[in-house]
């Protein structure tokens, strides 16, 4: 299986530079991945060091506790797509979430979603499953879908756990076939990778993205 253009090649490091991301989307270009996938900052930097290429640019939203207000999120999408990101993962509410508030969880999906698909990209929902039980990954799943996200995703690599088999099963049985499903989190080897897309996974997360197609170990790390 050719996997490139399943993977989201991923630097969300606080430290990364700008050498870091120019690293980043030449490798993207020349393994042909999705998209790389930046923090806010370097949105514009990585569309320019991309250009002429089919590599899109994936950035985050309220990342990585998911606990700013839907407005701010709302904001942080809108300024993304502008500056020419394809796809946002942000991530949910997960406060919200465990504390039964489902309605404020599904504002903040909702409004970042609407914003999102007005610029004119493409919303994935981080759920942050290491954080929570089967129920709460099920209202989560529903909330995306009835929030119009166009993905749900595991994790963001910063809290404990990452992606599962298990996981991704019980997320694409929630949301059905309509929605991706991102696994990131942990995923390291071909290996890794073909388990989870023969689980439901419609796109894989990762920053061993080179090590994953040339099907050799990575180091243990967040992502």
């Amino acid at each position: 299986m050719d996997l490139a253009q399943w993977i989201d090649h991923t630097l969300l490091r606080p430290d990364a530079t700008d050498s870091d991301i120019a690293q980043l989307c030449d490798e993207a270009r020349e393994h042909k991945f999705f998209s790389v996938c930046v923090n806010p900052y370097w949105v514009a930097y990585a569309v320019h060091a991309l250009e002429g290429s089919e590599v899109k640019v994936c950035t985050v939203a309220g990342f990585p506790l998911g606990a700013t207000p839907a407005a701010v999120k709302r904001f942080e999408a809108q300024r993304a797509v502008n500056e020419g990101a394809a796809e946002v993962d942000m991530v949910i509410n997960v406060g919200a979430l465990k504390s039964g508030l489902l309605s404020d969880a599904e504002t903040d999906v909702r409004t970042t979603a609407e914003i999102t698909h007005l610029a004119g990209g493409k919303l994935k929902v981080i759920l942050e499953t290491g954080l929570l039980t089967d129920m709460e990954k099920e209202h989560a799943c529903r909330i995306c879908v009835a929030a119009g996200a166009d993905f749900v995703k595991t994790s963001t690599g910063f809290a404990k756990g990452g992606a599962t088999v298990e996981d991704i099963q019980l997320m694409r049985r929630i949301v059905g076939p309509k929605l991706g499903v991102k696994a990131s989190g942990g995923v390291r080897t071909y290996d890794d990778a073909v388990k989870m897309i023969e689980a439901g996974a419609t796109r894989i997360g990762a920053s061993a993205s080179i090590a994953i197609i040339g099907g050799n170990p990575s180091p243990a790390g967040a992502y």
